[in-house]
């Protein structure tokens, strides 16, 4: 192209400059870069941006594009490097806390080093194309900014013809080179943020602030304690595919983020520092070779997996540090500690029992997977266990714990003479049992066991960087052929491919076979095998370790915890029988059931310590052990079920027609319920033994067996998803009860712990509407009552649903509803003396309810908070809130002050009745417009086919549910997470303001403006609204949302597009009207620097993402055309740190 304006190499290029300053705390900064900053601030101060507009323009006809390019370069080389990138606003409630100069200094590092890699890897050339890819992008964001809106133009002209001329191969390593980019930066984006916390000396919203301005306000000490402890939140973490990157580039980057760390040491000298940025190194070039891209759909087992891994990673470090900062500041403030088993939050799981719209997830799989989260809990107790006996090495301990290390070390010593007296029987002298030695003694040193307590609260422990093995799967009998034993007991022997098995500790063995049989002879068979394995090997672990106390005065404590370890031992080994479906012996009494029998030689221990004067002994190590089982229990996340309503009336129809007793769904809702009541009320079974149902229904009763065999100590509550009516409750509670009475029967004794909560979801704006009703409905029926009261202490839970409530009638309608329901079912709560826990089921990004924890916690209605509070974290917020110690700490810490605030100071209602009137004339405009424009017009649909990637996103693999609920392709039975996830690739975000302008706009022009813009000022709720739409409008970008239109849809589509975009500006024209700021995001500067940081990589992303959807739906079978399409996808979502 004869026109094709040539970028010189000399402007702006990050690799010449990283070898100029030291890394570290205290970089020296080069003369070439401080020329560069002097440039800057004069620049900035002397030159009047309208003067060099008219430079570019009062000559265009005498400027070569060379020359105007050059103009432009020297322009963007003055403004360039004030930038920075961030993940900030929707992953941390606080924008501002960022040092923007030590993470600029830490982008800059990393960016350099992946040039670096970047060179050897694909070479100068590409480099150069890259580099230039890079600068026509900031100059034309640069111009943009100053308003030089046709230059920028001409350089967006220039960036577009290139990309569209590039091969294949070329896209996609320019697609991995963006996309890694971002990543790096939102790494080291997270490291400064927490670096930034750990140096603050007060930190808004932590519990000494928010506890300092409640006693302030009035609020009484002995209230504010016991508030705090009767404190109720739960986190449910669920699996909604919108978690994009690999599990295994989660791990990469949380490494990258400790090498970060590491090099902020200040005592770190020549030799360490080059050693950790060879590490550094090694790591960014790593990621660079593997595949970004899952290859396989996740099954809802691998989901669960990824969730057991957070606890383990991350929460499992973070509760006790979190539960030492609230009782340090409660005793503090109120001089009385929070309780030993006192824990203000727990964690749920929807992973594996989610079962609505996907099925995949069967009674089978919900089995496996709660046993799975059981036996990682007592894996991770094992380890915990271990590390105290190792610390709890005294001898001074009360009578109560003496007394029972003797008979504990009795009855070893009879285990003992009973094993020889056999072992002689059978012929010949035999050892004693794994971990029946030397009980009172670790045999060897726990890992870690050189660090101190504090070491483990989230600081990386460098060189020795940790990755948790946690990739336990539930195998078949013939991966799973062995348990041998160690001095930690047995261990789960994992097939690998050359043919050796890995256990639990991760160290290698041969495998060796297993008999495993409920018989006698069988059981005589295989102790007589396990005695002989151990011959030799026994004998040579007696050399190394310590003789076996003869009495218990000797560390009492490590002989009572031995037993304890061998309780757990024994339960892992039942948990990994019960998984791979063998047959076992069962004796309460042998293992840990609940965490009440684990914490009682706990405490038992923790009250023998401060009787012996060693209470700073039992407040270490000890008390975090035991808050963790508080918190965890023996299951870590109890898992909740949900199914869809309809599924439980279809089963109900199975067993009314089965019975002659007509059509369940057939009858009304009276008829419901008046049957449903009476069966309740009896005490037969209603499901004949030898009943016939098709596969569907048999599912769903299944579903309730199980959940009849786990009980209420692995299970949380049954969710029941687009509920309507009282019936839909009441039919769960019937099949609940039935397969109870079932199990109970076959089992001989009543099944474990207690029913399941039965929870309604209500998500569309019809259901919302009639949720009071509802719940008013269900508490008038007697028997109802009395069974929330009898079994579930009096609450009532009821859950409330954002996505589908926004995708049904748009954002701001969904908002207000959401509020009325939630005052509406509080409200007949109240009328029955009930008390109410609401379940909100936000999702990640603003169009499905996402945002700030602690805003959208401080914008409920009145009343709606009263001390608890459930609320799901889904896909990739899980890993940005939760995923390293230090960053779950603060976000459990924002649970806890925004749900103390609410309860102790709720937010203010609407001032006046005129308030609600405005906001269903707003909620009336906005919905009308919304459903107008997306459910109406014949040609949206098509328009959003063509607009979006939307039919693309299937090939992520990031989710084990399909993306629609049913069959139909029209958007009412789309998912809501694709639905979002599309608009948010082409930057337009339409799903979180469409019709929010045209209901602003509409009450202004009736003479309102004064009315909401004191709405904004004095109602949270309003005032949240309003601030999260303004968010996302400045996220949202006219002019690449316009190119993908100008690129990808049909020119009779195009007016519809045009149409949107002024709708766009219209809702951005009123909400700056309300708020009174003159730009987007005027309140937050940071967080608007931060967005407009990512431009210079996400725009060439998604230019390049509608060069590839271009070529891909001219040839829909070419792979490496769909992998570069699933490139440019991760990347603009890592950029816009939003999916859906």
């Amino acid at each position: 192209m004869e026109n094709q304006i040539k970028i010189p190499r000399r402007f702006g290029n990050p690799t010449h400059c990283h070898r100029q300053f030291t890394v570290g705390k205290n970089r020296d900064v080069s003369s070439s870069e401080s020329v560069n900053i002097v440039g800057r601030a004069h620049f900035q101060q002397t030159i009047n941006i309208t003067r060099l507009y008219g430079i570019l323009h009062s000559n265009e006809d005498s400027l070569s594009p060379l020359h105007t390019l050059h103009t432009v370069f020297l322009f963007q080389g003055l403004l360039d490097g004030q930038s920075s990138l961030s993940m900030t606003d929707t992953t941390d409630d606080i924008a501002e806390e960022i040092s923007f100069q030590s993470f600029e200094d830490d982008c800059k590092l990393l960016g350099s080093l992946f040039n670096d890699v970047l060179q050897r890897e694909v070479g100068s050339d590409f480099m150069e194309k890259i580099e230039r890819t890079r600068v026509l992008a900031q100059s034309a964001l640069n111009l943009r900014l100053a308003g030089i809106e046709d230059t920028a133009e001409l350089l967006e002209t220039q960036l577009t013809s290139e990309i569209s001329n590039m091969s294949l191969e070329e896209a996609l390593t320019l697609a991995r080179a963006f996309s890694h980019f971002l990543n790096l930066m939102g790494i080291a984006e997270t490291h400064h943020r927490v670096r930034r916390v750990r140096n603050l000396p007060q930190l808004s919203r932590s519990c000494n602030d928010v506890f300092s301005n409640l006693l302030q306000s009035g609020v009484s000490p002995d209230e504010l304690y016991d508030t705090v402890c009767k404190q109720g939140v739960e986190i449910v973490l669920t699996a909604h595919p919108t978690q994009i990157n690999r599990r295994t580039l989660q791990y990469k980057h949380i490494r990258m983020a400790h090498l970060l760390e590491y090099n902020d040491r200040p005592d770190l000298g020549f030799e360490d520092r080059e050693t950790v940025i060879e590490d550094m190194v090694r790591e960014i070039t790593s990621l660079w070779q593997t595949d970004e891209l899952r290859r396989q759909k996740p099954t809802p087992v691998d989901e669960a997996r990824a969730g057991l891994n957070i606890v383990e990673q991350s929460l499992w470090k973070a509760v006790p540090h979190y539960l030492r900062r609230v009782s340090s500041s409660l005793k503090k403030l109120t001089g009385k500690p929070l309780p030993l088993t006192c824990t203000p939050i727990k964690f749920g799981s929807w992973m594996g029992g989610d079962r609505d719209g996907n099925p995949n997830v069967t009674a089978k799989v919900t089995k496996e997977v709660s046993l799975m989260s059981r036996w990682m809990a007592i894996d991770l107790y094992i380890r915990e266990i271990d590390s105290l006996r190792f610390e709890l090495s005294m001898n001074r301990c009360s009578d109560r714990l003496s007394r029972l290390a003797d008979e504990i070390l009795e009855k070893e010593i009879a285990a003992q003479d009973d094993l020889e007296s056999w072992g002689t029987n059978v012929g010949r002298s035999q050892p004693k049992f794994p971990n029946q030695q030397g009980l009172s003694l670790p045999t060897q040193l726990p890992p870690r066991a050189d660090l101190p307590l504090c070491a483990e609260c989230g600081e990386s422990q460098y060189p020795k960087l940790e990755v948790p093995v946690t990739d336990y799967i539930p195998l078949s009998r013939q991966d799973v052929q062995g348990i041998s034993s160690d001095g930690y007991g047995p261990n789960l022997q994992i097939k690998t491919g050359n043919g050796h098995s890995v256990n639990s500790n991760g160290s290698q063995q041969s495998i060796t076979p297993r008999g495993s049989s409920s018989s006698s002879s069988q059981l005589l068979l295989q102790k007589k095998l396990l005695a002989d394995s151990q011959i030799g090997r026994t004998s040579f672990q007696k050399l190394l370790e310590p003789t076996p106390p003869k009495r218990a005065g000797i560390a009492p404590y490590r002989i009572v915890l031995g037993e304890v370890k061998e309780k757990l031992l024994k339960t892992r080994r039942l948990l990994e029988l019960l998984l791979e479906g063998l047959p076992c012996e069962y004796d309460p009494w042998d293992y840990y059931e609940t965490s009440d029998q684990f914490l009682e030689p706990l405490l038992l221990c923790y009250e023998s310590l401060h009787a012996s004067d060693s209470g700073v002994l039992a407040d270490g190590r000890l008390a975090d052990l035991i808050r963790r089982v508080a918190t965890f229990g023996m299951v870590l996340m109890k898992l909740d079920l949900r199914q869809e309503a309809a599924k439980h009336s279809e089963a109900l129809d199975a067993i009314t027609t089965y019975l002659d007793m007509g059509t369940y769904s057939e009858w009304d809702e009276e008829k419901k319920l008046e049957f449903l009541t009476r069966e309740l009320k009896g005490k037969r079974p209603l499901v004949p033994p030898n009943i016939e149902v098709g596969p569907e229904v048999k599912e769903v009763l299944d579903t309730f067996r199980v959940a009849a065999e786990l009980g209420s100590e692995s299970l949380g509550a049954y969710v029941i998803s687009i509920a309507s009516n009282a019936s839909d409750v009441l039919a769960v509670e019937l099949l609940q009860k039935d397969a109870r009475l079932a199990v109970t029967g076959e089992l001989g004794r009543p099944c474990p712990a207690g029913t399941l909560r039965v929870v309604p979801l209500f998500e569309t704006v019809k259901d919302l509407r009639g949720a009071g009703s509802v719940i008013r409905k269900l508490l008038s029926i007697d028997w109802y009552r009395e069974h929330i009261e009898k079994n579930h202490t009096g609450h009532q839970e009821v859950m409330v649903g954002y996505s589908d409530s926004g995708k049904d009638a748009g954002r701001f309608t969904a908002a207000w509803e959401l509020y009325k329901a939630q005052e509406g079912v509080v409200a007949a709560c109240n009328e029955f003396g009930i008390k109410v826990t609401l379940f909100h089921g936000r999702g990640g990004s603003i169009g499905r309810g996402g945002g700030p924890t602690y805003l959208a916690i401080q914008s409920q209605p009145p009343g709606s908070v009263m001390g608890t509070l459930r609320s799901t974290e889904q896909g990739e917020m899980v890993q940005a809130k939760f995923g390293i110690p230090q960053t779950a700490v603060r976000q459990l810490e924002i649970y806890t002050t925004a749900v103390l605030l609410a309860t102790l100071e709720p937010p203010q209602p609407p001032r006046e009745e005129k308030w609600r009137s405005l906001m269903e004339d707003i909620s009336n405009i906005s919905c009308q417009n919304y459903r107008s424009t997306v459910y109406e017009n014949p040609e949206f649909l098509s328009y959003f086919q063509e607009a979006t990637p939307q039919a693309e996103l299937g090939f992520l693999n990031i989710g084990s549910r399909p993306t629609r609920r049913k069959s139909s392709t029209g958007i009412g039975h789309l998912r809501a997470i694709p639905w979002v996830f599309a608009w948010t690739q082409t930057r337009f975000v339409l799903p979180a303001w469409l019709g929010v302008g045209a209901g602003l706009k509409g009450v202004c022009e009736k003479g309102h403006a004064d009315d909401l813009q004191a709405m904004y000022k004095e109602w949270p709720f309003f005032q949240s609204t309003i601030d999260l739409i303004e968010m996302v409008l400045a996220k949202a970008d006219i002019p690449i949302a316009k190119h993908y239109d100008e690129q990808l849809v049909s020119e009779s589509r195009r007016g519809l597009g045009s149409e949107l975009r002024k709708e766009l500006l219209t809702t951005e024209k009123y909400v700056l009207v309300i708020s009174g700021h003159e730009k987007l995001s005027e309140n937050n500067r940071s967080l608007k620097k931060l967005i407009e940081s990512r431009l210079p990589y996400l725009n060439p992303m998604n230019m390049l993402q509608v060069e590839i959807l271009k070529r891909l739906r001219r040839d829909l079978d070419n792979i490496k055309l769909r992998d570069a399409l699933l490139i440019t996808i991760n990347g603009i979502a890592a950029g816009m740190r939003n999916t859906g």
